[in-house]
C-alpha cells in the first residue's frame, strides 16, 4: 500500500520573493510571515535558498537570514535549500551554521548544494574561482562535515569550528541531476531533489540514489525529499490566475532578464511565444496548481510517483495574503497523529 500525504512530511521553500514595487526588507518581513503561519500550521522545516545578483530574491545572505526566521519561530526547523558550497569556505559555513545551531539548538537544517546560485559575473565577485564548475563539491563537503565533528585530539588540530565542532547539524544534499543522487547515496546523507524546476529527472535521480545508497551512521535507509511549485487557491480560476506570476519569472529568467516577481495577468500566452510555452512546460510543467480538491489529487499523485518521504512546497505567488492562503490550504493535507 502506497503513502499518502499524511504520513509524509510537508514543508516550505521560501526564496523570500521581492515582488514589484515592493523592497527586500518587505519581502524579509513577509519570509517571517510565512514561517509563523507554517508553524502553525504544522509544517515540518523552513528553508531559504541562496542566490546572488537577482532582484527578485532577498535570501542572498542565507545564514543571517535563517538567523531571522529562526529568532521569530520557536519550534519549526529552519535550514537552506540550500546553501551553495562552492562559493564559500566550508570553515565559514560550519562556523555560520554552527552559531545558529548554538543559538537555535535542534532547529537547524544545513542544505548544500552546488550550483553558484549565480551568473559569472556575481561568481566573480564572490571570488569564486572561475574555472570552478562544482567538479570539488564533494571535497567540500568531506571538509564541512570534518569541521562539524568532534574533535579527536583538539591539541593537533590546526584549524577548528568555533561554534561548530560537535554539533549535531543534520546535513542534506541538495540536487537537479544525477550528480548529487549518486553523492548523497555514497555518503549515506538524506537527498532533496529540485523536482520544482527540473521535474525530467525527478524519478531518475530517485532512482540513482536508492539504489545506490549505502547506511551511514547519519542515516540507516535512504530519506528523499521533494520539491513542488504549488498554486493553490479556493477557486481553479483564481489559482490559474495567480500563477501566472510564477511563470512570468520563469520566462524572464529564459530570456536572460530574470527581475522581480511581477502581479498576475490574464494568462502567459500574451507574452509568451510557442518556443517559450514548451521551455516553461519542460521547466515548471510538473507545478500544481487547482482549487483544495484538484491540488491534494495531484500532490498524492506526485507522491505515488515519487515515494517521497517529504515534500517542500515552493509558492511564488505575488499577493502576500493569497500566498498565505494557498500555504493554508496545503496545510490541510498535514497529518495530525
Amino acid at each position: 500500500m502506497g503513502k499518502k500525504l499524511q504520513d509524509i512530511k510537508l514543508s516550505v521553500l521560501d526564496l523570500s520573493p521581492v515582488i514589484k514595487g515592493g523592497t527586500p526588507a518587505d519581502s524579509l518581513r513577509n519570509s517571517l510571515d510565512l514561517a509563523q503561519h507554517a508553524e502553525k500550521w504544522g509544517y515540518h522545516r523552513f528553508w531559504l535558498a541562496e542566490h546572488h545578483n537577482m532582484t527578485g530574491i532577498a535570501s542572498s545572505a542565507t545564514s543571517v537570514v535563517i538567523g531571522y526566521i529562526a529568532g521569530g519561530t520557536s519550534t519549526i526547523r529552519v535550514g537552506s535549500g540550500g546553501i551553495m558550497l562552492p562559493n564559500h569556505a566550508p570553515l565559514q559555513i560550519a562556523e555560520q551554521f554552527g552559531t545558529l545551531e548554538s543559538l537555535y539548538p535542534g532547529r537547524i537544517d544545513l542544505g548544500l548544494g552546488r550550483a553558484p546560485g549565480s551568473d559569472q559575473a556575481a561568481a566573480r565577485a564572490l571570488r569564486r574561482g572561475l574555472k570552478s564548475n562544482g567538479d570539488d563539491f564533494p571535497e567540500l563537503v568531506e571538509e564541512l562535515r570534518s569541521f562539524l565533528k568532534p574533535p579527536v585530539d583538539p591539541e593537533r588540530m590546526p584549524v577548528r569550528a568555533v561554534p561548530g565542532e560537535g554539533l549535531d547539524i543534520p546535513i542534506y544534499l541538495l540536487g537537479s541531476s544525477d550528480f548529487g543522487a549518486m553523492l548523497a547515496a555514497l555518503l549515506g546523507l538524506p537527498y532533496a531533489f529540485a523536482s520544482h524546476f527540473s521535474p525530467e529527472f525527478t524519478l531518475s535521480a530517485l532512482e540513482i540514489y536508492r539504489k545506490n545508497f549505502r547506511p551511514s551512521d547519519v542515516l540507516d535507509k535512504p530519506y528523499a525529499m521533494v520539491g513542488v511549485n504549488v498554486c493553490a487557491a479556493d477557486t481553479a480560476e483564481e489559482a490559474q490566475f495567480l500563477a501566472t506570476s510564477m511563470q512570468q519569472q520563469f520566462l524572464y529568467l529564459l530570456r536572460g532578464r530574470p527581475g522581480q516577481l511581477q502581479p498576475p495577468i490574464e494568462s502567459i500566452d500574451l507574452i509568451a511565444t510557442e518556443y517559450e510555452k514548451v521551455a516553461l512546460q519542460q521547466r515548471i510543467g510538473s507545478s500544481i496548481v487547482g482549487s483544495k480538491q484538484v491540488v491534494e489529487q495531484k500532490l498524492q499523485k506526485f507522491l505515488d510517483d515519487t515515494q517521497a518521504d517529504e515534500m517542500i512546497v515552493n509558492g511564488q505567488i505575488f499577493d502576500h495574503n493569497a500566498r498565505l492562503r494557498s500555504y493554508e490550504i496545503v496545510s490541510e493535507f498535514i497529518g495530525r497523529s
